[in-house]
């Protein structure tokens, strides 16, 4: 498990951000369960979900300066919190189709779906468990989307239907579990999946390309 509790290039739980934030989420808390809920809804509804973030930073403590990100930031920075916490953690990756994708995200992906969506994985009393922080309540609420839930004893992720019964998310191709986050292997990815202009307009957070022509 040490290997899960080191700050790592993208999830710098050594740093005094992050270290100080997860130290007043969970102040007062003795339960590992309690500490990883405190810090999963933190990070679920006070960091905004915004897919047009820029790659970088990807660091855990700028996505936390920012208060928003894109599906990996966010994973990075529940992870990077869970260590400051002692709870072990790590990512995951997989392709997901989303049947509710937005129009502008359809037409700058050319598809529904999405490659290396990250997630966290946290090791509460010996279990690895899911937790995808992604989507803030706000967003679900805005769109129909059942929001995520963890509990501490089962996997959180993303819902295959909304709250009205129409499909939302397929689990694809899974890319298994890292200790930090893979940016040569998701730079790859996109590239591969995209081409290499989505990845300049990533790189700069600026869509132009996509959502002007």
């Amino acid at each position: 498990m040490e290997r899960y509790l080191q700050s790592t290039a993208s999830i710098d739980c050594d740093s005094e951000v992050i270290q100080e934030k997860a130290r007043i989420l969970t102040q007062g808390q003795k339960d590992i369960i309690e500490k990883a809920r405190s810090l999963f809804y933190f990070t679920r509804d006070e960091i905004r979900y915004n897919p047009y973030a820029s790659l970088y930073p990807i660091e855990a403590s700028g996505t936390l300066d920012k208060g928003y990100g894109f599906c990996v930031q966010k994973a990075a920075l529940l992870a990077a919190l869970a260590r400051a916490a002692s709870i072990p953690a790590r990512l995951g990756f997989i392709d997901i189709r989303n049947h509710r994708l937005d129009p502008d995200w359809q037409k700058i992906f050319g598809t529904n779906v999405i490659v290396y969506h990250g997630f966290a994985e946290l090791n509460i009393n010996g279990n690895w468990l899911k937790a995808t922080p992604a989507f803030d309540l706000r967003m679900c609420r805005e769109n129909g989307f059942l929001p995520v839930e963890f509990d501490g004893h089962h996997h959180g992720m993303l819902h295959s239907h909304t709250q009205d019964g129409n499909p939302h998310i397929d689990y694809l191709e899974p890319y298994g579990s890292y200790d930090d986050v893979p940016l040569n292997d998701i730079i790859e990815g996109v590239t591969r999946a995209y081409g290499p202009q989505f990845l300049e307009c990533w790189k700069t957070g600026i869509w132009d390309h996509y959502l002007n022509s």
